[in-house]
Order: structure tokens, then C-alpha cells, then sequence
């Protein structure tokens, strides 16, 4: 354990560990890209496809080995029971910062089908990052502002087809697809703002997850809700690799989607926007009462 170390040189190190672990895995990733555009052959692309993912579940695992040698974080992780890697299984998790993903990735790895999610089609440009998510068939999205979209409403249609094209994809191949339903990190100015009935919460939105169910209708039968507390506070990145997250809380429920969801049209059936709008709120009451449970009945963890 690396932990003794001050908290600089702690985070430095720990960062220059992850950067080599992600350059030594992205390297063979790169190499069996050109083979995934050279054959077109849908079997030969499915292997591919399975290759790859090893590859990038290989990469988390060197992650977490890094995390373990460098941190002392308590995990405190509940719900794990009966998930598999043969099935598909939509993910929604409260959004609140980006160890989010290195929490998700951490939990969930080996233990259900590797988590793709959804992507601001600028990160394409992210070195190293933005062309394994492209090769391991991550949705890329444009983000557009509300007013963008009132000016351009074509724009929202474009990413509507592009979400049904990209879960198309997982069609034969079992798939985890994360949708941050908050739509974006949790900050005190943007839950003001929204006016959200939630304490804890951004208003959901159920567009990007309406479309995925949509277009693996004959797939998803599994939401799985997460809720992720950390009790000394959101932490950045930086506080991450740093230690000073010192204890991370994960609850998971299992949800069976309702049957009269599958294979409904988002855009145009009224009655089943108002239905998955209340399926959605009802969790999301749960998810703010459960997470105002959890930072009642734990103390915040010293970090000194």
C-alpha cells in the first residue's frame, strides 16, 4: 500500500500508473482495429467485438489493481446477487461525478456484460480514449442545447435514430447499456435551477433510456438501479487518485422492466411516455429517500 505517501505525490503517482496501464492496453486495441473495418463479415466482427471487450475488461482490472496498491477506500457495495454476463441489461445510476464511472466500472466488472454508455460525440477526440470508445461500439451522441434544439428540431430526430442505430448493435451480442438519467453531473446550482422535487436528484430524463428499450425490445428484460453515496462529499478526479475518497457506498436493485414497455414507440405513444415517466419517478423518489437513508446512518471518514 502506497497510501503513507503526502497527498501530491500520492495523487502524481497514481495518476502516471494509470496512464501507463491505459497505454499498454489501448496499444493491442489499436492494433485490432483495422482488422474490425477490413472484414465485413458479421460473425467475424461479433469475435472481434468479444476480443476487444476482454481487452478492455483486462484494462479496468489493472485499473482496480493500481486503485488497491494506491488507495484505502472502503467499498461498501450490496445487490451483486444472480447478475450474469449473458444477458442484457439496461443501467441507471444517479450522476454526481466523473469517479462515477471508475466506481461502475469497478462494481460491475466481469460480473455483467461490459458497460457501454452514452458519449458527447466531441470526446472522439480524447487521446487514447476516443478511439477505443469508437472501436468497442460506444454511443456517440451530439449534445445540443434546449434552445439549439427549439431553433433546429430535426437535430433532436437525428439523435433519436442515431440512439435506435447504436443499440441495434447489441442485438446478438448481450450488452450493458448505462444511461445516466440526470443527464448530467449533480451540482447545487443546476438542481436550483431545474427546480427538482428531489433532495438529492436532478430531474430524470427517460428519452435516451425509451430509445434503447426500444430498440432491444426483444432483449432487455433487466433495469438495474444504482445509487451511489459517497459520505465525505462529491469528490473530483483529483480527490480520487489523491486519497481522499476514503469510503464508497453502492446499492443495486434489480428491476424487472414491465412487459408493456417492449416494443413501444417513445415519439409517438402518449400513453407510454406518461406510463415510463411515472415508472422512472417512482424510482427516482426511491433512489432520493434511499440515499438520504444512507448519508443519515454514515459518518463521513476522516482523510487525514
Amino acid at each position: 500500500m502506497l497510501n503513507f505517501l503526502p497527498t501530491p505525490l500520492l495523487g502524481g503517482l497514481s495518476l502516471l500508473l494509470l496512464t501507463l496501464n491505459t497505454i499498454l492496453w489501448c496499444t493491442p486495441l489499436y492494433l485490432l482495429l483495422p482488422f474490425k473495418l477490413a472484414v465485413p463479415n458479421r460473425r467475424w466482427r461479433e469475435f472481434h467485438s468479444r476480443l476487444m471487450v476482454r481487452i478492455a475488461e483486462a484494462w479496468i482490472d489493472g485499473n482496480n489493481l493500481i486503485m488497491n496498491l494506491t488507495q484505502r477506500i472502503e467499498w461498501d457495495v450490496q445487490g451483486l446477487d444472480g447478475l450474469r454476463r449473458d444477458a442484457w441489461y439496461l443501467v441507471s445510476s444517479n450522476h454526481q461525478s466523473w469517479v462515477d464511472i471508475v466506481v461502475l466500472q469497478r462494481v460491475f466488472n466481469h460480473r455483467i456484460p461490459f458497460l457501454k454508455f452514452f458519449i458527447k460525440q466531441q470526446l472522439i477526440w480524447v487521446p487514447l480514449l476516443g478511439g477505443v470508445w469508437w472501436a468497442l461500439d460506444f454511443p456517440f451522441m451530439k449534445r445540443h442545447s434546449a434552445a439549439y434544439l427549439a431553433k433546429h428540431p430535426e437535430a433532436k430526430e437525428q439523435d433519436q435514430e442515431t440512439t435506435r442505430r447504436m443499440c441495434a448493435r447489441f442485438q446478438n451480442t448481450p450488452a450493458t447499456i448505462l444511461n445516466f438519467l440526470e443527464g448530467t453531473r449533480f451540482q447545487p446550482a443546476k438542481h436550483a435551477r431545474q427546480q427538482s422535487p428531489y433532495q438529492h436528484l436532478l430531474r430524470p430524463k427517460t428519452g435516451g433510456l425509451a430509445f434503447a428499450l426500444e430498440a432491444l425490445a426483444e432483449r432487455m428484460r433487466v433495469l438495474l438501479d444504482v445509487t451511489i453515496v459517497y459520505p465525505n462529499g462529491r469528490p473530483t478526479f483529483w480527490d480520487l487518485v489523491s486519497g481522499r475518497v476514503r469510503r464508497v457506498i453502492v446499492r443495486v436493485r434489480q428491476l424487472p422492466i414491465p412487459l408493456e414497455f417492449i416494443g413501444c414507440d417513445y415519439r409517438n405513444d402518449t400513453q407510454f411516455r406518461i406510463a415510463i415517466h411515472r415508472w422512472i419517478g417512482q424510482i427516482w423518489t426511491d433512489k432520493d429517500a434511499l440515499i438520504k437513508q444512507l448519508l443519515s446512518n454514515t459518518r463521513p471518514v476522516a482523510t487525514g
